[in-house]
């Protein structure tokens, strides 16, 4: 069975292959003091829930956008699985041209989700990842969470909301209207910046969505069809399965 661990700067998501099947995968928050212990007593919980344990696991693959978190689950896996996890980044083997100007400035899961909607297109595609911030690899925006929070935050008088799909685009209360200007007009930016990528590209192309928060976006937009919960995973088999 193989693991594999996508660590986000909100959540951690990962799951167990047999093969190209998941069998089962998990979410909890990230926490960015765990320890490799902490890591291993979690991972150890969640399989248990599902009738599997330490010695089902064959092979590992973590992705990190915590770079504090990345030694603390390779050592979790070296300590309790008896195996050295492959960390993606610098050397990870992807099977496809990376044409950013430095390489090593590319986020670990935008290497993940690349792989992943190549295999699945064989071509030119789009990602969006919703999550901490909203990434189209290629453009970056603050994510939706946070801009809520700073709007809480720097105005005074302005109640904190919790995010939820907007009742109408005209707002009759406080809480309705803010709802409406974040969703709205983050579903407005993300569709014009996919206008855009497809005027540079010369092309429209396939788009997916994934990331904690696509479901509460995406049906606002009118660029994005389909959401992948499970893209991160998938590539993360991927790439397991190219440097194994």
């Amino acid at each position: 069975m193989l693991l594999v661990v996508d660590v986000g700067n909100t959540q951690t998501h990962f799951g167990a292959f047999q093969g190209e099947q998941l069998l089962e995968h998990w979410r909890f928050a990230t926490v960015r003091q765990s320890t490799a212990d902490q890591l291993g007593a979690a991972l150890r919980n969640l399989l248990g829930l599902r009738g599997y344990g330490f010695e089902d696991i064959d092979a590992s693959i973590v992705s990190s956008t915590v770079p504090q978190l990345e030694p603390e689950w390779t050592a979790m896996a070296s300590r309790y699985l008896s195996q050295e996890m492959h960390a993606v980044g610098p050397g990870t083997r992807t099977g496809m041209a990376i044409r950013y100007d430095n390489p090593r400035e590319i986020g670990a899961d935008r290497l993940v989700n690349a792989v992943a909607i190549r295999e699945r297109f064989g071509g030119l595609a789009v990602c969006v990842d919703f999550g901490t911030a909203t990434t189209f690899d290629g453009a970056l925006m603050t994510g939706i969470e946070i801009s809520l929070e700073a709007l809480s935050e720097r105005g005074a008088r302005l109640p904190k909301v919790d995010l939820a799909p907007p009742r109408s685009v005209i707002g009759k209360n406080t809480i309705d209207a803010i709802r409406s200007g974040v969703v709205y007009g983050y579903a407005g930016a993300i569709d014009a910046i996919l206008r855009r990528l497809y005027d540079e590209l010369g092309e429209r192309t396939a788009v997916i969505a994934t990331g904690g928060l696509a479901h509460l976006v995406v049906p606002f937009t009118e660029e994005i069809e389909e959401i992948d919960d499970l893209l991160t995973l998938t590539g993360l088999r991927l790439l397991h399965e190219r440097n194994a």
